[in-house]
């Protein structure tokens, strides 16, 4: 069990100083999972990037933009996007935001058993 507005009051609290008006937490990281939760001071903000499996963006408080290729979506509280695996995004956070991301890599499938 995860309380999450204890875990982001932490991080909020924390004595040194943000990366980029945010910081960040693993709160599960199990096989190809992980979840992580983003606190973000107004402005704050992640260059463009990728990750290495399906993503989804889930804005807990405030609000942000996500850049993508051809568009920004303005997410607010309770609202979330889905990404695609190594789909180029770039986030800001349009006041003080608390995100929640995650990440789920694909998993190989062992090749199959070849005909008898």
């Amino acid at each position: 069990r995860v309380d999450l507005a204890e875990v982001g009051a932490a991080l909020r609290n924390e004595a040194h100083d943000s990366t980029a008006g945010h910081r960040q937490i693993a709160v599960v990281r199990r096989g190809p999972v992980s979840v992580i939760l983003f606190v973000f001071d107004a402005d704050g903000f992640m260059k463009e990037h990728r990750a290495p499996g399906d993503v989804i963006i889930h804005v807990l408080a405030g609000r942000m933009d996500v850049t993508l290729a051809d568009r920004v979506e303005t997410l607010g509280r309770g609202e979330f996007l889905a990404l695609a695996p190594d789909q180029p995004h770039a986030v800001r956070a349009l006041e003080p935001t608390e995100m929640l991301l995650t990440v789920c890599k694909a998993v190989p499938t062992p090749a199959a058993a070849p005909p008898r």
